[in-house]
């Protein structure tokens, strides 16, 4: 086991009762063409909230303001990587510009899906959080024996 856990932040770009999402394109056959949320892990030097913005613009190119982020998930997730994350999930309801693919060397397409429809080939870690923040839950664990 690893001896550390990484901190990732996921955002949730609602609108009109839909998410976006983004189909990755990885070289590992495990991950490739997975639907996912935009995210990444978090920079020693930024906050979450910072992080959250920063992903957001780096990976689809919008424009949000921190204190338009709402924290609605937290998910403890072991064996989606090589170490064991956390990861915190925010909703987003308002920001600036139209998403677009920013790192089609990650990213293959981006695509609306309603939240009650989400796609059968979705990234676990991204679907766990998706899943516990429709369930109204603030905390869920993945892949840990209880």
């Amino acid at each position: 086991m690893a001896d550390r856990h990484l901190i990732d932040v996921h955002v949730l770009l609602v609108r009109d009762g839909e998410v976006l999402l983004s189909r990755r394109r990885d070289a590992d056959p495990r991950f490739d063409g997975l639907w996912h949320l935009p995210s990444g892990k978090l920079d020693a030097s930024e906050s979450v909230l910072d992080g959250a913005v920063r992903e957001a613009s780096e990976e689809v190119g919008v424009v949000i303001e921190p204190g338009d982020l709402r924290h609605v998930h937290t998910l403890h997730a072991n064996g989606s990587g090589v170490e064991p994350r956390l990861g915190l999930f925010f909703e987003v309801r308002r920001w600036s510009g139209e998403p677009v693919n920013r790192e089609p060397e990650k990213c293959s397409e981006l695509r609306w899906f309603e939240l009650d429809a989400l796609p059968e080939d979705f990234l676990s870690y991204s679907a766990a959080g998706i899943i516990g923040y429709l369930a109204g839950e603030s905390f869920g664990l993945l892949g840990w024996a209880r």
